[in-house]
């Protein structure tokens, strides 16, 4: 029968078999090299882990902004919603800045998880208006607010390292776990 590329019925079998063979052993390789980068994360994180000995949050719960050997707790409190349009939703806590500030453009936090989990956290920009800190969510579309990227690194039992993945302006913002009102917040100038 006519092949492809032409050659007999054994040759085109011997290429087959040469190109299963590569093949396996290209994924093996792909396999292999992936196995190891998983292991040297792995390594890595474990070791990062082992090797914290800077400060610990003293509370469970709250988000600490960490400057230097020092940890600042972040304010904690409720946004309230608010005017609700047809087609945005206000959410809104008192007080036109948070207490926590920072010179940094991208921060770094501390966590001891108890009973929240440091990886529902997003942050979000909020603004000031009448003296208050409030933020507008659209129920369609995608105009509204979108978290800042963060990452969250596990630095031993329960501790966490959150690093903001952007330059943040400066402003007043927020970490809140997804689908909850809770808020910690804080200033960046």
């Amino acid at each position: 029968p006519f092949r492809l590329g032409g050659g007999s019925d054994d040759q085109h079998e011997q290429d087959e078999h040469a190109i299963s063979v590569h093949a396996v052993h290209y994924n093996e390789k792909n396999a292999m090299r992936s196995y190891m980068t998983i292991l040297a994360v792995l390594a890595t994180t474990l070791a990062a882990a082992e090797k914290y000995d800077g400060p610990r949050p003293d509370k469970p719960d709250i988000l600490f902004l960490k400057h230097a050997s020092k940890l600042i707790p972040l304010e904690m409190g409720e946004m309230k919603e608010e005017g609700t349009k047809k087609d945005e939703t206000t959410l809104a806590m008192s007080g036109a800045t948070a207490p926590t500030r920072t010179p940094l453009a991208e921060p770094i936090f501390l966590f001891n998880s108890d009973r929240l989990d440091p990886m529902r956290l997003e942050l979000y920009k909020i603004e000031i208006k009448n003296g208050r800190r409030e933020i507008k969510f659209k129920k369609k579309g995608s105009n509204g607010p979108r978290p800042y990227k963060i990452m969250v690194n596990p630095l031993g039992a329960k501790l966490y390292r959150i690093d903001v993945n952007e330059t943040l302006e400066n402003g007043q913002y927020c970490f809140s776990p997804s689908g909850d009102n809770r808020v910690f917040c804080f200033e960046v100038f």
